[in-house]
């Protein structure tokens, strides 16, 4: 189905120019460029180049082992961090094309937005957060943007990734502005987080303004994604069944859908088809709402996109209610679980542990962290957001190494909350 405004198409099947032909998308020949300025590539597109560098940082493939729901452990079928991140990017790479935006850049959103992701899912997040109240607290939004700009080293030129604008902005904003009228809750209510705001004072990211559309689809991905593997993966580890998902009205009627259409089908392919048609049912209304919105909105450029007053890149108000009852399900159902809080409890304990040491003894921390903490004062600010660094860095099974090393032992983690 073609995408177009009067008699001009902006995006069909087959247009090779497709994922930067509206309007309202972020065309890369127009990118603001690099905080650190460098040569155009001859052969890729500047958000190409993002995506690329995003998939061959240390960052990424350490999402391989930090959690989702499931420790990988735990079984070999769960997600992780990164099979999360994939799934993701897949959603947002089909939502842009669809909506004629550039898929590249909401790929590369897509595949960046968990990088600041602690050790052991939410549960790590959280301690991090408890033990630098005072110090800036942790916010893994924050602690991307400081793995992007600062803290990867792989480059001769510069440390971080140096991505461009766009990127940086979509990274930072993806769920919606962070000050202002249209800010995020979360941020209402404690503060933008201090890293960003001293990377905004230099390179000024436009923090009361929405992200770019692509940016926005990115966030929708996050979302759809997780609804429908977190299901997958409670039913799998026997959460909760089959039956349990009636409570909801909207996984009752996909219930009732695939018996109709496949009257005793097994177990594990009945799981994988509440999963699929989640997905398609999800992304086929998120196209059809925005194409309503940026229709409607008669939008001339991606600056419309930013100066705009809500999101257009959204589900309607009847896809919201079944998101709203899909959360209220997996809440008690899943993320506070009896098995799940008993090993969230046990995750939170070893980075608080981990924390107090090494904000006690941070030059034992290896290599250059430990170089950088003897230039630190004892216990100030600086020193500590080092140690965090440190340990936000961590994939699960390292912190439990690092756990045993020092103390001799470790948890039997197995599960743990995402």
């Amino acid at each position: 189905m073609a995408l177009q405004r009067g008699d001009q198409v902006f995006w069909a099947p087959g247009n090779a120019r497709g994922a930067f032909t509206a309007p309202w998308a972020v065309n890369p020949e127009e990118s603001r460029g690099r905080l650190i300025p460098e040569l155009s590539s001859p052969t890729r597109t500047p958000f190409q180049r993002d995506r690329d560098r995003i998939i061959h940082s240390t960052a990424f493939r350490r999402l391989a082992h930090k959690t989702q729901v499931f420790v990988p452990h735990e079984g070999d079928h769960y997600r992780t961090r990164l099979t999360h991140t994939i799934e993701v990017g897949q959603i947002a790479r089909a939502l842009a094309r669809a909506l004629g935006l550039d898929d590249d850049l909401a790929e590369a959103l897509a595949l960046a937005h968990d990088l600041g992701h602690t050790p052991f899912g939410h549960a790590g997040e959280d301690a991090l957060d408890a033990r630098m109240a005072g110090h800036g607290g942790f916010d893994h939004n924050a602690q991307a943007l400081r793995i992007v700009t600062r803290l990867e080293r792989r480059y001769a030129s510069f440390d971080g990734l140096n991505l461009t604008w766009e990127t940086l902005e979509g990274l930072v904003k993806h769920n919606g502005p962070l000050n202002g009228p249209n800010s995020i809750e979360k941020y209402r209510k404690r503060g933008v987080p201090l890293a960003i705001l001293e990377f905004d004072a230099g390179y000024c990211l436009e923090l009361g303004s929405f992200a770019s559309a692509e940016a926005q689809a990115a966030a929708l991905s996050d979302d759809i994604a997780y609804n429908a593997h977190d299901i997958d993966d409670g039913l799998r580890a026997g959460l909760f069944d089959i039956p349990d998902l009636r409570e909801v009205d909207f996984l009752g009627e996909i219930l009732r859908e695939i018996e109709k259409l496949h009257p005793g089908l097994e177990r594990g392919r009945v799981i994988h088809e509440i999963g699929r048609r989640v997905i398609t049912r999800f992304v086929e209304d998120a196209i059809a709402e925005s194409r309503r919105r940026l229709e409607d909105a008669n939008l001339a450029s991606a600056t419309d996109v930013r100066t705009g007053q809500r999101p257009v890149i959204a589900f309607s108000d009847s896809i919201v209610a079944a998101d709203v009852a899909f959360k209220a399900f997996l809440y008690p159902h899943m993320y506070r679980h009896d098995r799940v809080m008993k090993v969230r409890n046990e995750a939170s304990a070893v980075v608080e542990r981990l924390f107090d040491y090494f904000a006690e003894h941070a030059v034992s921390m290896p290599g250059e962290w430990a170089v950088r903490a003897r230039s630190a004062a004892q216990a100030d600010t600086r020193r500590l957001r080092l140690v965090t660094d440190y340990i936000a860095g961590m994939t699960d099974r390292y912190a439990l190494a690092e756990h045993r090393r020092l103390f001799g032992d470790a948890p039997q983690i197995t599960i743990a909350y995402s």
